[in-house]
């Protein structure tokens, strides 16, 4: 009988133990585990975890999470780079807290990879798998909050967006939410295709193959995506939503009806696919594509090209243009776009106008090609564009209600399409034509039949003007070669500048004097003016005005246009109200520039060199960086200006050599004065130079401190081998430098300066070295012209208001 009673009160405990098993299957505590054959099943029984073998890869195995009803549509990999070898494998939290999966030797392989506090015990770990498919991580073993996760595998998404996961970036780690394929059906490690938030100027959605960009979502707008019909919040099957916040910036869905079961998946072919299954039934459909309309891929219709998808011819040029070649459009080549038919006049006679289209996807945002003001209105925003010569369209960035914000865009339009009346009949923008295509035809035809009339009574005086006319034409067209900005009339830069009044004088470069002025429409604009006896200063010219109209950096000044007329040689540039560097570092205004913003400077400045030595279309050699070639604007941010003497590289070039070296004395090179050798390396011993003159407030030039190192750069080198390197800071920053950071940087500008060029850093380990405090620095050689005392007579001064020096170099 005791016997009997034993094994029923066995048989009720493990029936018990069974059943409290079943119960907690959904979740995984502290020292437990599963292993191969064992899984974690959500509450409702929706998703399932454990291992699998993708078909024919039997030798491979992934922890993962897929339906549990169809357990062939896998949802997330955890190990999707480290899969397991063998048939052993093991999930459990270690004992610091953290989700890993261990491998048969008991190696880890894969680890949530979070720090716990000490006051977040190991021991309450606990690992949930949700209905939603996510699996959380807490520190609460009977409940799980939402928002209380220690870590979530929402956060790192694969090729399967599920509801309530996001796209975008936690401003908190750092970290990109975004959607990578696999590299095929049987293999789950990242693909070629990712799908993820864009956050140049306005956040949009992009679908990439490596760098280059197959597909974009457009920007938000306020109400949805700009080019995405499916984002909008009246969807009646899915419930879209933005959130850009401090925390955070996303853009997730949920659906709306609970009987539909859903997953957005990027396949392997990097499309796009919305899956769901609604109430009623029990088979996955194809709800829709993306990439799926002949309008969807990127830039399809190249620059200034509309996109229709509702006609068999999709391309077309908005009115106003034209075909940039008419033989590649004839034979259905539409990649490169349509061209404008007749130039913009500007500010010129009589003006440019705006055209309104209406039910587009916004162009795309590229890098220095836009600009945005979230508080403009559209009349203000039209202003701002018709106040810039560059400006080609505008919109509002936010069309909620009466709609705000201003989008700004300059140069060519990039990726448009249209879309139904139903899908974007409140969102359009505003492209800027000549006010000759403005006109309709009616006015046209009165305009043709008065010239005819005036034509007939003044033909001679009329044939006259033509052929002074076309002859000045020509002329422009010849000085016009190769450089794309606006022309500006001498007429208009003189009133600007007050007739190049003295009074309007802002600084005096090597070849002439630069003005401040302000056009009619209220703009400012600096106004370089070549001396006319310059004999340098029109090749020098348009050097400057090839080489800038082709770069697009923030660290870098932007030229707005020029003018060649009547023996004058007229560059407009951007106005930079607070100068440049020389006077902020070197006279009685320096102690309002505080270390940290000398240190930002420093770093943009190198930035700057970055792009022009390896970023760039063109490799350029600056060749003349100093302080007063770097301007500042309002928010004191640097642009490097001045490329008259800029050199181009092409090719597999990485040095030159010339007979007549051009530049100021401090700042050249040894290579440079000595042999005519200049590079990249050259521009980095400027930049040494001019670092060491940030940190110390003192100009290498004018800097004597003893009759055998009377540089900058000898004593620098002294102190440094002293360990007396903070001597040399500018007293005027006092205590508001981190003397680890003024370290570093007299540091770096020794090895910049450094005699042999091989010895030289290149800029981006630069600004590498400035940005990261962890990176090691290497020990600085003994910089060039260390004793320099014979060596600087051999350079002559010739002439110049910025210290402009050109020395020959003789034979030895």
């Amino acid at each position: 009988m005791a016997s009997a009673f034993a094994f029923l009160l066995i048989f009720f405990n493990l029936l018990f133990m069974e059943s409290c098993k079943a119960v907690d299957r959904n979740r995984l505590s502290f020292n437990e585990s599963i292993g191969r054959g064992e899984s974690l099943v959500s509450l409702n029984q929706r998703f399932e975890l454990g291992f699998f073998s993708p078909a024919s890869t039997n030798n491979k195995s992934y922890l993962g999470i897929w339906y549990k009803n169809y357990p062939d549509i896998v949802a997330w990999v955890a190990n999707r780079e480290s899969p397991l070898t063998d048939s052993a494998g093991t999930l459990t939290i270690y004992r610091d807290g953290n989700l890993v999966l261990l491998n048969s030797s008991n190696s880890i392989i894969w680890s949530s990879n979070i720090s716990l506090s000490s006051a977040q015990l190991q021991s309450s770990s606990v690992v949930h798998l949700l209905d939603s498919g996510n699996l959380v991580l807490t520190q609460n073993r009977s409940s799980v909050p939402e928002g209380s996760y220690v870590w979530q595998s929402f956060d790192y998404p694969g090729d399967t967006l599920l509801p309530g996961m996001k796209i975008g970036w936690d401003w908190t780690t750092g970290k990109a939410r975004k959607l990578t394929s696999w590299v095929d059906t049987t293999d789950p490690s990242p693909g070629n295709f990712v799908y993820k938030m864009d956050l140049l100027g306005l956040p949009q959605v992009v679908l990439r193959e490596g760098s280059e960009k197959k597909f974009r979502t457009g920007v938000w707008n306020g109400i949805r995506l700009s080019g995405l019909y499916r984002s909008r919040p009246t969807n009646p099957l899915f419930n879209y939503k933005f959130t850009n916040s401090t925390k955070e910036i996303n853009f997730f869905y949920e659906f709306t009806a609970n009987q539909t079961i859903s997953r957005l998946v990027l396949n392997q072919s990097g499309i796009l696919q919305r899956y769901a299954i609604r109430g009623g039934t029990s088979e996955w459909s194809l709800i829709y594509e993306t990439p799926s309309d002949t309008c969807d891929p990127y830039a399809k219709c190249g620059p200034n090209g509309l996109c229709k998808a509702t006609e068999d011819l999709s391309c077309e040029c908005f009115h106003g243009f034209i075909p940039k070649s008419e033989s590649e459009w004839n034979i259905l080549d539409r990649t490169n776009g349509c061209i404008r038919r007749k130039p913009l006049n500007c500010l010129k006679g009589e003006g440019d106008g705006f055209l309104w289209i209406n039910n587009v996807k916004l162009p795309d945002l590229l890098a220095q090609k836009f600009w945005f003001n979230g508080s403009m209105s559209l009349k203000e925003c039209e202003q701002m564009c018709f106040g810039n010569c560059s400006c080609t369209a505008y919109a509002n960035s936010d069309i909620t209600g009466k709609g705000s914000g201003c989008l700004i865009w300059y140069g060519d339009l990039i990726d448009i399409k249209t879309l139904s009346n139903t899908e974007g009949s409140e969102q359009g923008m505003y492209i800027r034509l000549a006010a000759s295509e403005l006109k309709n035809g009616k006015k046209r035809l009165l305009v043709i039949i008065s010239v005819v009339s005036a034509a007939s009574v003044m033909l001679f005086v009329g044939l006259l003007a033509w052929c002074r006319l076309r002859t000045l034409k020509k002329r422009r067209e010849r000085n016009n070669e190769d450089i794309d900005l606006p022309l500006y009339d001498l007429s208009t830069l003189a009133s600007a500048t007050n007739h190049f009044s003295d009074t309007s004088i802002i600084a005096t470069g090597g070849f002439g004097p630069v003005y401040k002025g302000k056009l009619p429409s209220g703009q400012e604009i600096a106004v370089k003016r070549l001396s006319k006896d310059s004999g340098q200063g029109t090749e020098e010219f348009k050097n400057e005005i090839i080489l800038i109209s082709k770069l697009q950096h923030r660290n870098l000044v932007r030229i707005l246009g020029w003018c060649l007329e009547g023996g004058e040689k007229l560059l407009v540039y951007e106005y930079m109200p607070n100068e440049s560097l020389d006077k902020l570092i070197f006279d009685w205004k320096r102690t309002t520039l505080k270390w940290d913003n000398r240190f930002e400077i420093a770093i943009g400045i190198a930035k700057g060199l970055v792009y022009l030595h390896q970023d760039s279309r063109l490799r350029i050699i600056h060749r003349d960086l100093k302080a007063s070639n770097v301007l500042l604007d309002s928010e004191l941010r640097p642009k490097i200006s001045d490329f008259g003497i800029a050199r181009i590289f092409g090719g597999d070039q990485n040095e030159a050599k010339t007979k007549i070296v051009i530049g100021t004395y401090g700042y050249m090179s040894p290579e440079y004065i000595i042999d005519g050798k200049f590079s990249a390396k050259s521009d980095v011993y400027s930049y040494g130079v001019l670092l060491l003159e940030i940190v110390s407030g003192l100009k290498n030039t004018k800097y004597r401190m003893t009759e055998q190192y009377h540089s900058l750069l000898s004593h620098a080198w002294l102190l440094w081998n002293e360990g007396r390197t903070l001597e040399i800071v500018d007293r005027c920053l006092e205590d508001s430098y981190i003397k680890s950071e003024v370290q570093r940087c007299i540091q770096i500008s020794l090895l910049c300066v450094q005699r042999s060029p091989k010895d030289r850093p290149t800029m981006s380990s630069v600004v590498s070295m400035l940005e990261n405090k962890d990176v090691a620095i290497p020990e600085p050689k003994k910089p060039g012209f260390f004793i320099e005392q014979v060596q600087a007579e051999t350079v002559t001064e010739l002439t110049s208001g910025n210290q402009l020096t050109a020395t020959t170099i003789d034979a030895r």
